[in-house]
């Protein structure tokens, strides 16, 4: 039963991290296209979940969420000399989100997250029966 448990857990570690992924990704579509208010604003900037391997107990390998940092990727630079953010060339500075990367990665952490929640399934229905056999 302690194999299964760990397992449990470390499945359970990689549920949050992949909860994180998608929810900064979803962030950052939904800021992809916004812009500071004035020339002088800075617009949002992209932001990237910190995963990291750790172990959870004993020897059982997992994955922890250690904050999210700013892209330093370039902003995008679009011509529009009627924003209120233009500068005085005309341009706009827009947010360094790429939306098809970040639909990529929502992609990537939702089967990821499936993966892991059917692990638990799994191991669910691994102690289950190993519950009905220990009954007879």
């Amino acid at each position: 039963m302690r194999d299964i448990d760990a397992a449990m857990a470390a499945a359970a570690s990689g549920l949050r991290a992949q909860t994180t992924r998608m929810r900064i990704a979803a962030e950052n579509v939904a800021n992809a296209n916004s812009t500071g208010a004035s020339p002088n604003d800075e617009p949002f900037r992209r932001r990237i979940p910190l995963l990291e391997s750790t172990t959870i107990a004993g020897e059982v390998k997992g994955v922890a969420v250690r904050g999210a940092y700013s892209d330093p990727a370039e902003f995008r630079r679009e011509y529009n000399p009627s924003h209120p953010a233009a500068d005085a060339s005309g341009y706009v500075r827009l947010p360094n989100v790429d939306t098809l990367v970040e639909m990529m990665d929502l992609r990537d952490a939702s089967r990821a997250y499936e993966a892991n929640l059917n692990m638990i399934e799994a191991a669910r229905a691994m102690n289950t029966r190993a519950l009905d056999l220990l009954r007879r």
